[in-house]
């Protein structure tokens, strides 16, 4: 019954002919995914802006990044359990219509504190695409489908870290515009995507396959799933190799522009190259999957990453050239793609009915070790040091994660 409701569901589910949904799936919920990133990434060019208008330090201007990771980890732990009981469409409205309050909020901030506070509201309430739009995937497809998916959905996700700096850097040079500009954006952004999920997307939980809500089975539902060992495995890997990465996200801005000191728009640039390399991460892993075993492609990317992040150590403590720093974060970024995708498709591909709590688990992980990194990366505004330690690090904590939990776990050899 339910795999008919699954077939049934690829065939109609926007309201598309057969042959579109696929792709009409993929831009919606691509879109849905997009608003976590665009509302991290698309305010970085105007992070030197923010300091000067509020009289704020570096490190002060990143804790509204940090605030909006912590929204954005919480979020995702209460909006996973509410869907696996209430149904996706409904919490995803609800909350996607918070978040245009929440980037109004933001743009009238009169001053730092209120601005870190609206930050947390806003990553909170963007959570909801982020979280969900994986456990619509898990909903509708399973085995190579799903990797395939969850692969095409990572490519067009990884657009947003190469549009929203540029995005943003455009939006700042237009000569009446400041960084509330970007808010008022994405206040825009969120309401279009509140129109087109109110009319395009059907609910894809069936009644019969929730979990009944309740403090009670939220802890029951989680406890299984630490229970598992390579759950656990594949949570750790992508919570500190992704979480890791934020320190790039929040050190960069002051590294290329202050220390290397090019434009917000070359910054905005180089930051959004990124985007390419994490789309070739995906696209290896969606290439390669039904070739060579998945866990095999993610043991290779924890590999790379750590190898790339150890020389990019040793370049900021000798001050090497910005090329230097800027090809290994993109390969560094590349098995992040690599990591992401494969971590999600094989630490989801048991939960069934479980899967927006796995994808919440999944998801909250980076964004809440991430939220203690970022502000890290600033610690000393005249070294690229703290952010290329934080990525070492971070890295091989991973490295050693996959090693200990995942490679070991004989269930999936």
């Amino acid at each position: 019954m339910y795999l008919e409701q699954q077939q049934e569901l690829r065939e109609s589910l926007l309201h598309n002919p057969k042959g579109k949904t696929r792709l009409g799936l993929a831009l919606l919920l691509g879109l849905l995914a997009f608003l976590g990133p665009l509302n991290i990434d698309m305010y970085l060019p105007s992070f030197p802006g923010i300091a000067q208008d509020f009289t704020a330090s570096a490190t002060q201007v990143q804790l509204s990044l940090t605030a909006c990771l912590i929204g954005l980890a919480i979020g995702q732990v209460v909006v996973g359990p509410i869907s696996d009981a209430e149904g996706r469409k409904k919490p995803l409205l609800i909350a996607t219509t918070l978040f245009v309050l929440a980037s109004l909020f933001c743009a009238f901030a009169p001053n730092m504190t209120t601005l870190i506070t609206a930050r947390f509201l806003q990553g909170f309430t963007a959570s909801a695409g982020v979280v969900l739009s994986r456990a619509v995937v898990r909903d509708v497809f399973s085995g190579k489908e799903l990797t395939k998916f969850f692969s095409l959905l990572m490519v067009i996700n990884a657009v947003a870290p190469m549009v929203a700096p540029m995005l943003g850097g455009a939006l700042l040079a237009f000569p009446s515009a400041s960084w509330q500009t970007i808010f008022y954006f994405l206040a825009i952004i969120g309401l279009l995507i509140v129109i087109i999920v109110a009319t395009k997307l059907k609910e894809t939980l069936p009644r019969e396959k929730r979990i009944p809500s309740s403090i009670g089975s939220s802890v029951m539902t989680m406890g299984s799933l630490l229970k598992d060992r390579s759950f656990i495995g594949y949570a750790l890997v992508v919570g500190f190799v992704h979480g890791g990465s934020f320190a790039y996200v929040s050190g960069t801005p002051f590294v290329y522009q202050d220390i290397y000191g090019v434009s917000p728009q070359v910054f905005s640039v180089l930051f959004g190259i990124n985007g390419i390399a994490i789309i070739t991460g995906s696209f290896i892993i969606g290439r390669f999957s039904g070739i060579i075993p998945e866990k095999k492609l993610l043991q290779a990317a924890v590999t790379i990453a750590l190898t790339a992040t150890s020389i990019l150590l040793i370049m900021t403590i000798i001050e090497g050239p910005l090329a230097s720093l800027v090809i290994l974060i993109f390969i560094y970024m590349t098995t992040m793609g690599m990591i992401i995708t494969s971590t999600f498709t094989l630490g989801m591909a048991k939960q069934g009915h479980r899967a927006g709590s796995a994808s919440a688990v999944l998801g909250m992980l980076p964004m809440l070790l991430g939220s203690g990194f970022s502000p890290l990366a600033g610690i000393n505004e005249a070294s690229a040091v703290p952010m290329g330690a934080i990525l070492f690090t971070t890295s091989l904590i991973g490295f050693i994660a996959f090693y200990t939990l995942v490679k070991t776990d004989k269930e999936e050899g």
